[in-house]
């Protein structure tokens, strides 16, 4: 791999969000109260989905202007939104503030979410394409490890949550200062009529004596833009300028082909959240602190290990397994875990703070309070962190990365808008999930949680079964021919077992 791609891997970091606040909710304390009250169950719902619901927001519209200014510019944009966000929360004095930083950093994060996949999709070769985009994964795993440790490093000290969260603009200006040295992407190049710009920048992609690879991709690239216009004349809406909004729109629900990729994509993207993994990673220090274990943080930390180094092995083998089949395998573990943690938690012995308070009012007001000293519960925690691990190893090897390789559905005309609506439904279902977990816990009762996570699995593993085709190993102008005419999953299941794929070591 030559120096060019391997700079593609740095894109994004910032992304370490979700481990920083799950501390960060442990150690806030009254810092945010002018009267000394520590935050209420309301307080942290707020916190914790304002970054999703602006996420959502954001992701939608940034798909359209990744299409008008280009990938490139759009990953900047949102590099200097997450800095502004992550400054904005550690200077905040109140949970207004608090709420206004996340809604920032939700914004940069719903726009950078689905734009560096994105643009690691239209550089990387498609034999590559599948771990290019999980190395963008394993980034934000790895984040989320080193947000872990700065709240552990901090949680003993006054006032340490404002560092937790104001340290996360560091890697967001690193990333911004190193993409002032990467190229826009080929493909976006080509739609904007430069030419000679994409082929120079493919070049140095496939490295020296690459020009016949290269010209069969930028004809494949030119060939999907003219019957793209073609298309376009024939109904009428083609003006000679970009198309719209509204134009590009209309392709993406009214094309068979388009829809299909969409209905997957969206599919995909609302798995990985209503199956509750986020909920986790926010609450996870206050689970096992619920659970007995008096360093909680810690033990958080270890379920971001496991899912970093989980990501780690599917980056190992996406291109070589496929991506159906990755998800096929793994989904049913992720059930397994969330039923033994629901049959576990059947078990657990909540701490009693105050007498009479029932187990899930124990629940409750452990998550105000964040404090006292909760009595271990024995073996059932154990299995709970066991559970819990198994899940997390699990979804980090499936629904964790292959919903990210969304990008690689769509032809190069509704690419940047329909990975925008699908990396929005991801941030819809991300708000859905984050604001009810706490309800739920308190009025199913964490087995009753944990069990309707499972049920979410085990009917996402259906729908992959059913209307996912294998992509892997396809170039990006190839994948739209598969869902032209239906949804593909025999065909490409038979040209994954017939095309013999040189992988890049």
């Amino acid at each position: 791999m030559n120096k060019r791609k391997k700079q593609v891997l740095t894109c994004w970091l910032p992304i370490c969000s979700t481990g920083v606040i799950s501390s960060t909710l442990v150690s806030i304390g009254t810092d945010l109260s002018a009267n000394g009250t520590p935050l209420t169950t309301l307080h942290k719902s707020l916190i914790t989905s304002a970054t999703s619901f602006f996420a959502l927001v954001a992701s939608p519209t940034g798909g359209h202007l990744s299409d008008a200014l280009g990938r490139r510019t759009c990953i900047l944009l949102a590099d200097a939104l997450f800095t502004a966000g992550a400054l904005w929360q550690a200077l905040s004095t109140s949970v207004t503030g608090m709420v206004l930083g996340r809604s920032v950093v939700g914004l940069a994060v719903g726009a950078a979410s689905f734009v560096t996949p994105l643009y690691i999709a239209e550089l990387a070769p498609r034999t590559a394409r599948g771990r290019l985009v999980t190395v963008n994964q394993l980034f934000i795993t790895g984040g989320q490890v080193v947000a872990y440790l700065i709240g552990w490093a901090f949680a003993g000290v006054g006032s340490g949550w404002r560092w937790m969260v104001g340290l996360g603009a560091t890697p967001a200006v690193v990333q911004a200062v190193l993409m002032l040295a990467m190229p826009e992407t080929p493909r976006w190049l080509v739609q904007r009529g430069r030419a000679d710009r994409a082929a120079a920048v493919l070049g140095k992609v496939y490295g020296r004596g690459s020009e016949r690879v290269v010209q069969g991709i930028m004809k494949s690239i030119e060939d999907e833009i003219r019957e793209e216009r073609a298309t376009r004349k024939a109904v009428g809406t083609d003006d000679g300028r970009p198309a719209g909004l509204v134009e590009t729109f209309g392709e993406l629900l009214h094309v068979g082909g388009n829809r299909r990729a969409l209905t997957i994509a969206c599919l995909l993207q609302g798995a990985q959240q209503l199956c509750g993994f986020n909920s986790l990673m926010y609450f996870s220090a206050t689970i096992f602190a619920m659970i007995g274990f008096s360093n909680p943080v810690a033990t958080s930390l270890v379920i971001a290990c496991t899912n970093f180094v989980a990501t780690l092995l599917v980056f190992k083998v996406i291109d070589r397994i496929g991506r159906r089949r990755i998800l096929l395998l793994s989904i049913p573990f992720m059930v397994a875990g969330l039923a033994l943690c629901a049959v576990a938690f059947c078990f657990v012995h909540l701490p009693k703070n105050e007498a009479g308070t029932s187990d899930i009012g124990k629940f409750m007001l452990l998550l105000r309070r964040q404090t006292g000293s909760p009595r271990p519960s024995g073996v059932w925690a154990v299995i709970i962190v066991f559970a819990m691990i198994l899940y997390v190893a699990a979804y980090a090897l499936g629904l964790g990365c292959v919903p990210w390789q969304q990008s690689e559905l769509f032809p190069l005309s509704v690419r940047g808008l329909g990975s925008g609506i699908a990396t929005g439904t991801n941030w819809l279902c991300n708000t859905i999930v984050g604001f009810s977990f706490l309800p739920m816990m308190q009025w199913l009762t964490p087995t009753g949680t944990f069990t309707v996570y499972a049920a979410v699995c085990a009917a996402s593993w259906i729908a992959v079964w059913l209307i996912y085709p294998e992509t892997a190993g396809l170039g990006l102008e190839e994948v739209g021919e598969i869902l032209a005419t239906g949804w593909g999953v025999k065909e490409s299941l038979r040209a994954f077992r017939e095309r013999k794929r040189p992988i890049t070591r």
